[in-house]
């Protein structure tokens, strides 16, 4: 039996931020920080809390952008504007209702 590929989840990025994800070795005894762009991702049950797999030069994705995505094991995996993107989850919140 076939396995028909997983739907796309539909949310929106709500927030960006600069977080640490390491060090690099400039010889001794100096490094400099490594920053990765985290995101947050809203969907109507969940927030995904995302990051960069390493640093790149990937654009920043501004805030308040619809996409769609799907989950493959710890990686969020979306298009935007034609561009593949892959992140690792690194956090998960169910949302509740008030």
């Amino acid at each position: 039996m076939v396995r028909a590929a997983e739907a796309p989840t539909p949310g929106t990025i709500v927030a960006e931020k600069s977080v640490d994800c390491g060090s690099k070795n400039n010889g001794k005894k100096s490094s400099t920080a490594i920053v990765c762009q985290q995101y947050l991702v809203r969907t109507a049950t969940t927030e995904y809390e995302v990051r960069q797999p390493k640093p790149s030069d990937q654009a920043i994705i501004a805030a308040k952008f619809a996409i769609e995505f799907t989950l493959d094991k710890d990686k969020m995996k979306f298009k935007l504007n034609g561009k593949k993107y892959e992140f690792l989850i690194v956090g998960t919140s169910a949302i509740t209702s008030h």
